[in-house]
């Protein structure tokens, strides 16, 4: 009975720490950045393995290959699974690439049972989701979305001044199949969590119902440069006096809406940037982020409002530039019914959960129903060369993946 069928777990360990031995680093990680050498040799690896299974390939106009596998009708469209294989340059060996690797070994399992479904099954492997090297991220996916024009992909650059257009071009898997939207039945994504919340609860499954949005906002504060001993403290127009409550204000409006709201600081430059020079300007980068929309658009505007009244307070010229927004994404109901459901007749523990990260599941959601499967990674660490998951839970996850697909395949 099809209800009985199982992934080969050991197939599926195989396939990814393959696909981590290329670009592997010294420390256990995986460098393999979107459209170096080492993601051509990835993505070879990736198509070999379809097209031995009799999958049809195709390769669109951003490099996002689609390996499909003929269902009964093809008058009705398809299922999707998949994720991306590119890397941070200091990344892990599971991020992105299990969630192709799961998809590949789902088709391989349907393959080893001779099963055939109604509606043809695809795995997607998305170009650039890292934004590492081209930014923004999940780039492939969201020219396809719209989010993005295919020329404003082309002309990104990396920090070489190597553009888009000319590294696709080079490593061969510029596309003639157009980056654009067709019909999905279903879009499966498989992730480890890249959290600890599964982990700490002893969860196997994250059945996730959306992502959360996120802004990102580069505030810059400027004062007067002056130099550290004779100025004396009151004298001193010192942007540090506004960022300091700025910052501490952006946490407690991350506190004041926990337990999802989030705000981090991750760059500071400080201008001209001397020891004993007060500084001239400084820039922060701030992400604020929480699952519901009124709530994010309400902590972002009393985030602006914080700023105003911080420099004002400290006669200090400030500026909000917004660098990026994310918006919060919530999943097809029924293709979550279907993960947990999945998930239940396995027998494993589950529990529904939103998305911290972005994911290119972001931009699918904007065309075709969409759901995520997370399973856990430990200590909730990612974009690390420590990342690590076990294969227990790397294979109960495909399982989830397996049976969920079926079921919308079948539909």
């Amino acid at each position: 009975m099809i209800t009985a069928i199982r992934v080969n777990g050991e197939r599926l360990w195989s396939s990814v720490m393959a696909l981590a031995g290329i670009g592997g680093t010294q420390r256990g990680g995986c460098n393999r950045q979107a459209l170096t050498d080492e993601d051509k040799v990835g993505r070879d690896l990736f198509v070999s393995w379809t097209q031995a299974l009799g999958c049809t390939v195709t390769v669109d106009e951003v490099g996002n290959i689609f390996a499909s596998r003929a269902g009964e009708d093809a008058s009705l469209a398809p299922v999707l699974m998949g994720s991306h294989l590119d890397t941070q340059a200091t990344g892990g060996r599971f991020d992105g690439v299990y969630g192709v690797m799961a998809g590949l070994e789902v088709l391989r399992t349907l393959a080893d049972h001779r099963i055939v479904t109604r509606r043809a099954i695809e795995v997607a492997s998305w170009t650039n989701e890292e934004g590492c090297r081209f930014a923004p991220a999940m780039l492939g996916s969201g020219v396809v979305a719209g989010t993005y024009s295919l020329e404003y992909a082309y002309e990104r650059k990396d920090k070489a001044g190597r553009t888009f257009l000319g590294e696709l071009e080079r490593i061969g898997y510029r596309g003639v199949a157009p980056a654009r939207r067709r019909p999905f039945h279903a879009m499966f994504e498989a992730h480890i969590e890249q959290g600890p919340i599964l982990e700490k609860s002893a969860t196997t499954i994250g059945v996730v119902t959306g992502i959360q949005g996120a802004y990102w906002l580069d505030v810059t504060l400027d004062g007067i440069a002056c130099h550290a001993g004779p100025t004396p403290m009151e004298m001193r127009r010192d942007p540090w006096r506004a960022a300091c409550p700025i910052i501490e204000g952006a946490f407690a409006l991350a506190a004041d809406n926990a337990p999802w709201g989030r705000a981090t600081i991750g760059d500071v430059k400080a201008l001209p940037g001397s020891r004993n020079t007060v500084p001239e300007r400084l820039i922060i980068s701030f992400d604020l982020r929480h699952p519901e929309r009124h709530v994010l658009d309400g902590m972002t505007a009393a985030f602006r409002a914080l700023v105003e009244s911080a420099a004002s307070r400290h006669d200090i010229r400030a500026s909000i530039e917004q660098v990026w927004h994310m918006p919060p994404t919530a999943f097809d109901p029924r293709l979550i019914d279907l993960v947990e459901a999945a998930a239940g007749d396995l027998g494993l523990s589950r529990r529904r959960m939103v998305s911290g990260a972005g994911h290119d599941s972001l931009h699918t959601a904007q065309f075709a129903p969409t759901a995520m499967i997370f399973v856990p990674c430990v200590g909730g660490l990612s974009h690390n060369e420590a990342e690590e998951a076990s294969p227990a839970d790397l294979v109960a996850g495909a399982n989830v993946l397996l049976h969920a697909a079926l079921a919308a395949a079948n539909d």
